[in-house]
């Protein structure tokens, strides 16, 4: 549950397209990658994403060796090392020869001010 208001840093929705809990302030969903933001300009300037974390690999099983089954799971602690989120992104299995490959990324983006006298309620 999101205990940040709307508006703040931090503060989330719900996806209109698949539904997933994303940053309040996303252009365009990170699990669908469908554009929110119907009223943006193509020619707006956007903002700097950047990657501070990204990791690729991939396993391959092992030909004649019994299938392997996989779960996926995802968790972030804060400084403390207290978990504040999990989350299970997928399963599967994997055969004879089969290859997965897995890629994790950390995308942020800096805050943009709020102008004085907007924002308030939406009509």
């Amino acid at each position: 549950m999101n205990v940040v208001r709307p508006g703040d840093p931090g503060a989330t929705r719900t996806c209109p397209h698949c539904r997933e809990t994303i940053l309040e302030s996303a252009m365009a969903c990170p699990a669908c990658r469908h554009y929110l933001h119907y009223g943006a300009s193509a020619d707006a300037p956007s903002v700097a994403v950047l990657t501070p974390l990204l990791i690729e690999g991939n396993i391959r099983h092992p030909p004649n060796a019994e299938p392997w089954e996989y779960t996926v799971v995802v968790s972030i602690r804060d400084d403390l090392g207290v978990e504040i989120a999990r989350k299970l992104i997928g399963v599967g299995a994997i055969t004879a020869n089969e290859q997965r490959t897995f890629t994790l990324s950390v995308e942020a983006a800096p805050i943009k001010e709020k102008l004085p006298g907007k924002g308030g309620t939406r009509h």
